[in-house]
């Protein structure tokens, strides 16, 4: 895995040490996410593949 720049949520309510949703964008333009407190389990999707996850939550979207 390339070294990544790792971001936590601006929702994670300003405590560094606060377990949640960490990002990074990797090289080749992949998104790169993991939860704080399992961090060697890191999912892998495009940013096309992420923003329709969002816009399906979003709509509140079943399948």
């Amino acid at each position: 895995m390339p070294h990544l720049e790792w971001q936590k949520s601006t929702y994670s309510s300003g405590n560094p040490n606060s377990d949640c949703l960490e990002a990074a964008r990797g090289p080749e333009g992949r998104l790169y996410l993991r939860e704080s407190d399992d961090p060697d389990t890191v999912l892998v999707t495009t940013p096309a593949r992420w923003s329709a996850l969002l816009r399906a939550a979003g709509s509140g979207a079943t399948h």
